[in-house]
């Protein structure tokens, strides 16, 4: 998730805008990292999964595209299981794997990070266990990993953007993505997080874990701004739930981009989960 320059935007007298799970605009990776470190035939196998290759570079543990999502190799050779793709302006979406062998208990852990991200975790869990989906979140017992595991990273601000937090998508075999990277970099949170705020990139996070996309996957400019901008190409992968609106959706969790707000479940969120998990 990303979130935009505030003070750049408030010069410009609109409104500031964050992504999600990949929140803030894109954040300059390590030192020397690039997107002319993807090969063309890396290109190409992100292309065909439909996810869009634009600003896309390597880090650790694989490939990060759509400003928060993370692709590993394991990934990139994985083929659609899904014939169907339903494209429409701003409805949720799904990829074409989710969650299996359901009702399940996911476990969560916290790895080397500040008490409040722990404390946004136990938040988010609550936030999603209130739902009374086939699946219930709880933390991992104190010394072990979790089937998600949350870690940090630090990456400052690049091009008015900084990247918040980033995950993944569930496995071909049906787990759900088995880590989340939450940025510590002062810029991002700053010196004292919210808690609320590190709750909603969390939550939407793991709707990436369990396979949700980003709501306005058709055009992020709903969200962040600037030109329209399709996440990816329209062969596999984002897959419209049925139930969801066709018109704008302002307050979903699954936005590319977010108000830097504490923004949790709607009306219309509520349904894309209940529609595969309840």
């Amino acid at each position: 998730m990303k979130k935009f320059n505030l003070f750049s935007l408030a010069i410009a007298g609109t409104l500031a805008l964050c992504v999600f799970g990949c929140q803030k605009k894109d954040a300059a990776t390590t030192t020397g990292s690039n997107q002319n470190e993807i090969s063309a035939t890396t290109k190409a196998q992100i292309t065909a999964l439909g996810f869009s290759t634009e600003n896309a570079r390597k880090v650790n543990g694989g490939y990060l595209v759509e400003n928060d999502i993370l692709l590993s190799e394991a990934n990139l050779t994985e083929k659609s299981s899904s014939p169907n793709l339903t494209i429409a302006s701003t409805e949720q979406y799904r990829t074409t794997n989710v969650v299996k062998a359901l009702p399940r208990v996911i476990t969560i852990s916290v790895t080397n990070l500040p008490t409040v991200y722990s404390d946004a975790v136990n938040a988010m869990i609550t936030r999603y266990n209130n739902l009374g989906l086939r699946f219930t979140f709880q933390r991992a017992a104190a010394g072990t990993t979790g089937q998600i595991d949350v870690v940090g990273f630090n990456e400052g601000p690049s091009g008015g953007y900084i990247t918040l937090g980033s995950s993944g998508f569930p496995t071909s075999g049906g787990n759900p993505f088995n880590q989340i990277q939450m940025n510590t970099n002062p810029a991002a949170y700053g010196s004292n997080p919210n808690l609320g705020y590190l709750t909603s990139v969390l939550q939407h996070e793991v709707g990436h874990c369990i396979g949700f996309r980003h709501t306005d996957y058709k055009n992020r400019a709903y969200s962040c701004g600037g030109s329209a901008s399709n996440e990816g190409t329209a062969g596999v992968g984002a897959v419209q739930i049925p139930g969801t609106p066709s018109g704008p959706d302002a307050a979903s969790f699954m936005l590319a981009c977010s108000n830097g707000s504490d923004r949790t479940f709607n009306a219309n969120d509520v349904i894309a989960l209940n529609y595969l998990y309840k």
